[in-house]
């Protein structure tokens, strides 16, 4: 179980790195992630270790929702004032990404058929 957690925490690390030094604009865990799954896709899988580490965490993603839903609260006022231009954002973005997914999976059932 170490093992996987000081995986986690090495790629993590690197994805800093590289955040501070060569891409500043993208978030350092974010490079971590990626860089991990790449790793992971070149070994081809995962490890018991990692495996467990992760399997842990999962249990407790919804925990990450407490501060979110802590700030809702908070900004409850500013919330209610411009709740009109939220709720059209909200139900506008929604049909865009229906939309565009639908663009796209037809794009590539057309290229799929054609092969």
């Amino acid at each position: 179980m170490i093992s996987g957690l000081v995986q986690i925490l090495l790629f993590q690390s690197i994805g800093e790195l590289v955040s501070k030094l060569l891409l500043p604009t993208l978030p350092g865990p974010v490079i971590g992630l990626v860089l991990l799954v790449c790793w992971l896709v070149i070994r081809k899988g995962i490890n018991s270790d990692l495996a467990m580490v992760a399997d842990g965490f999962s249990q407790y993603l919804g925990l990450l929702f407490v501060p979110a839903a802590v700030g809702v609260v908070l900004f409850l006022p500013q919330l209610q004032a411009n709740a009109l231009a939220i709720i059209s954002a909200l139900v506008g973005s929604v049909i865009l990404t229906i939309a565009s997914s639908a663009l796209v999976a037809r794009f590539l059932s057309r290229q799929e058929h054609h092969e």
